[in-house]
């Protein structure tokens, strides 16, 4: 029997809205790659009555002959289905096969996967689904729909935020994310690798926590060993990924990919107005529905700046394969066996660690605040940044997170990946000072400041940490399961 790893908060909605005593139509969504079929077909399995997969760029006759298939299977009919002419009429024959067949007190389960690729042009495929939930599936307590698709923002837009026969209709949503770090380690002992916190720390900054990814990882392999073949060989599976994840995702997915590329060369993130001037961007709302198109697909995250509002958001790459392979992928002449070991070795890999392991802390920092002990204390999370002008002696400042406590507490989190020990030189030591002070003065705060470092290792004792280090979270907190 398949074993799901992790998912414990999505399952235990499912299975409440599975005994529910009312029809429920829930709408799951997420990047490609991320385990939703998969969890919907492991987790409902025995519940599942009929299945409908949606074919990528297919006619209306042959989605519509799938769909036969599908209903065929379902009977398990020796003989084939007679083919339907239109989607009204291929519900009607689903409400045949729900009446004739099934309990009506038992949860009955249906599952529309690849939902957005069933609405070929011109085949008013939404208008006869929610047609026909409106008049027929809402009538049936025991009924548990459940639509899945990789184009986020058609889900959200089509279905969420649809203002015709579907508004307010979905009863539950479920935004599937990729794993965190325990859920990583997790499944990679599920499939017998063994590899420390540290390798596949360096796994996750490269590909993140998509299962279809991890499931390329094999036994007896280094991290360094996996990145090689998965991104820098011929066939690697992540090599060309990049042009297929977009187009998959996204009608029209240039403007998507610019914005992408653009915050990859800004690692410490990028204001709207920012981004619309280093991509070229219009002012208007199209903009704004691109950026929440990428958020929602996982791609970028806003982050508030400390004192300021949602609308002066600062948006930040923060899915970790696009970053690397906007840094060593796209463009590079470099591939074969040993490639990642000898780019391990450049500023770039340098630079694209320091940016990486922020992203991938920035995601974990309901684990940073278990390791501090404020789990229980109401807490803010921003980021802050000052530029000075050029007549101050004050140099600038950035600070990528900040927890801003309940308790008149701040943590000024400084996050540092290392093979060891993190070393906090003289030079550095001046700069921490400076981003404190500079932080004090400009925000009038009265809170009391504490420096805080997230590091692989720790920070090495010396005199330059000494009284200026106040708390310190290693990476194996990361991996701590909330």
């Amino acid at each position: 029997m398949k074993s799901l790893i992790g998912r414990r908060e999505e399952t235990s909605i499912l299975d409440k809205k599975l005994v529910s005593n009312e029809p429920e139509l829930i709408a799951v969504y997420g990047r490609r790659r991320v385990g939703k079929t998969y969890l919907i077909r492991t987790h409902l399995k025995k519940h599942i009555a009929f299945e409908l997969t949606g074919i990528h760029g297919a006619s209306l006759n042959e989605q519509l002959a799938n769909f036969s298939l599908a209903l065929g299977s379902a009977l398990k009919s020796p003989v084939p289905i007679a083919l339907v002419s239109s989607w009204l009429q291929a519900f009607h024959n689903l409400d045949t096969y729900l009446l004739n067949n099934l309990s009506s007190e038992k949860p009955v389960v249906l599952f529309f996967d690849e939902f957005p690729w069933l609405n070929t042009p011109r085949s008013n495929f939404l208008r006869a689904f929610d047609h026909w939930w409106n008049s027929s599936g809402t009538k049936r307590n025991n009924l548990k729909v459940v639509i899945c698709g990789s184009a986020a923002s058609w889900m959200i837009e089509k279905v969420l935020n649809d203002r015709g026969g579907l508004h307010n209709r979905v009863t539950q949503t479920i935004r599937l994310s990729p794993f965190t770090l325990d859920e990583t380690a997790a499944f990679l002992l599920n499939k017998g690798i063994s590899l420390d916190q540290y390798q596949i720390m360096q796994l996750y900054m490269a590909m993140g926590g998509v299962p279809f990814y991890l499931q390329h990882i094999l036994p007896g392999e280094s991290s360094a060993q996996v990145i090689d073949r998965l991104f820098f060989t011929q066939n690697g599976l992540l090599k060309n990924e990049f042009d297929n994840l977009f187009q998959s995702l996204f009608a029209h997915p240039h403007q998507h990919e610019k914005i992408v590329r653009a915050l990859a060369k800004k690692g410490k993130g990028l204001t709207r107005e920012e981004i619309i001037v280093a991509c070229k961007l219009t002012t208007g709302g199209g903009t704004s529905k691109i950026l929440k198109e990428l958020e929602e697909s996982g791609f970028i995250t806003p982050y508030t700046p400390f004192g300021k509002s949602v609308n002066e958001s600062i948006y930040r790459l923060t899915d970790e394969y696009s970053l690397f392979y906007q840094q060593f992928i796209e463009g590079s002449k470099a591939t074969g066996k040993g490639t990642w070991i000898r780019q391990s070795q450049t500023p770039s890999y340098i630079s694209w660690c320091g940016f990486a392991f922020e992203a991938v802390c920035l995601k974990h920092t309901p684990q940073i605040k278990k390791a501090l002990d404020i789990a229980g204390v109401l807490t803010e999370e921003s980021s802050w940044r000052y530029q000075s002008a050029k007549n101050q002696a004050r140099q600038g400042a950035q600070i990528d997170l900040l927890l801003d406590r309940q308790d008149r507490c701040i943590n000024i989190c400084e996050m540092k990946f290392a093979r060891d020990e993190f070393v906090i030189d003289k030079k550095y030591a001046a700069e921490l000072d400076n981003k404190v002070n500079a932080f004090r003065e400009q925000t009038q705060t009265r809170k009391t400041l504490f420096l805080t470092f997230v590091t692989s290792y720790g920070v090495k004792h010396n005199e330059h940490c000494t009284g200026r280090v106040h708390a310190e979270v290693k990476m194996e907190s990361l991996f701590t399961p909330l």
